[in-house]
């Protein structure tokens, strides 16, 4: 049995495929998937189905968004666009709205959580 061994060309067309592969897919995932409540809107708003819609669904929570919803949401246009982060803590809960579209989210107000709200919030997280 004879073996080949491996000259500089092979290895460099076969770096070449490996980085065309890894860049393509990182590619994808950042300029393809948005990343904030700016761009996810803009990505609902303009969706030609509701297929295309349901792959930014995490696995698991497609129950969570109805095709009612999609329709509904390209329908009408939003009159604020608005990104928040909730912190759950044991006794408390905080709901801090940030800057939509920012290359670095910026703080623009925090809230206490009346109990209500944080119960309403504790339900949908499950």
């Amino acid at each position: 049995m004879v073996t080949k061994k491996k000259t500089l060309k092979d290895w460099v067309v076969f770096l070449v495929l490996v980085l065309f592969i890894v860049g393509g897919s990182t590619y994808c995932l950042y300029f393809f998937t948005p990343k904030n409540s700016l761009e996810l809107y803009q990505e609902l708003t303009f969706a030609d189905s509701f297929e295309e819609v349901q792959k930014l669904i995490l696995d698991g929570y497609e129950d969570n968004f109805t095709e009612e919803d999609f329709n509904y949401i390209q329908a009408n246009s939003a009159n604020i666009v608005g990104q928040f982060t909730l912190f759950d803590y044991n006794s408390k809960s905080y709901v801090i709205m940030t800057s939509p579209g920012t290359e670095r989210l910026k703080i623009l107000a925090v809230e206490e959580l009346p109990d209500d709200i944080r119960e309403f919030f504790s339900v949908l997280a499950k």
